[in-house]
């Protein structure tokens, strides 16, 4: 019933950042799209009520959910071979996207954005030859160069004692969203109820990746909230750019499903 109460408020559009850093100005057009506009989005389905079209399971449907992301369960399996994410991360997202309306409803975050960044960052927790198990945690764990200011990398001293990246020396982006510990630290959260808070499972990183894309009032429904939130995550124009042709495509491939 919590659960479900979290989730009633839906939004839609929207995007997600990790990082830290400052927004630059919107690059310049990226083909066939402006950085006035944001990318085509559909929102996780509503049932005739006006709450989540949650299904427990595709194969159990009157089952009590294992985890909070099951709520989403049978819109992930429908979603899933249309838009080519594995439903482990879609359940995540979609998860993810609700929570984040019910809590900051001005964001209009989109689960479009949080898979077009898990896509670009981790290949939705699947990168370096990780494998995205079925509780949401990308094994082994996917670690970052270290961020040791070479090479065009951020200089960024150990935050954690090395206990998220195993370096006491410099920080490393970690997990399917690449958050550096001192940004883990600040927007951590225990989406899946598990017991623990961890960079490694998507059902955390998402989440809190959600949460962080939204701080300071940005309004992702905006081309302009839009690209300023990825430029947020990173700053780098082609990066902005690569996010904004996943979740747009992934958008464009959504509505296929009723």
């Amino acid at each position: 019933m919590v659960i479900l109460t979290l989730l009633a408020a839906v939004g839609t559009a929207g995007n997600i950042a990790v990082r830290a850093g400052t927004a630059t100005a919107p690059p310049p057009s990226p083909t066939p799209a402006s950085p006035s506009s944001a990318p085509m989005v559909s929102g996780v389905p509503q049932a005739p009520d006006g709450e989540p079209a949650a299904s427990p399971s595709p194969s159990a449907p009157d089952a009590t959910p294992s985890r909070p992301q099951d709520v989403v369960a049978g819109w992930a399996a429908r979603m899933a071979p249309v838009v080519g994410i594995p439903e482990t991360a879609l359940k995540a997202y979609g998860y993810a996207t609700l929570r984040v309306a019910a809590d900051v409803p001005t964001c209009h975050l989109s689960w479009t954005t949080l898979a077009a960044i898990g896509e670009v960052e981790s290949g939705h927790g699947q990168a370096n030859h990780a494998t995205l198990a079925s509780d949401g945690f990308a094994l082994p764990p996917i670690i970052g160069a270290a961020l040791d200011g070479h090479d065009g990398r951020q200089l960024l001293p150990d935050t954690d004692a090395g206990r998220w990246d195993g370096d006491k020396a410099f920080d490393h982006a970690v997990g399917p969203m690449q958050f550096v510990p001192q940004t883990w630290q600040q927007y951590a959260i225990d989406a899946d109820q598990d017991g623990q808070a961890d960079p490694n499972d998507l059902n955390d990183a998402a989440l809190a990746a959600g949460r962080y894309l939204c701080a300071g009032g940005k309004d992702l429904a905006t081309g302009g909230g839009w690209w300023a939130a990825v430029l947020s995550y990173n700053e780098l124009q082609e990066y902005a750019k690569a996010v904004f042709t996943a979740a747009d495509d992934y958008g464009r491939r959504s509505r296929a499903v009723a």
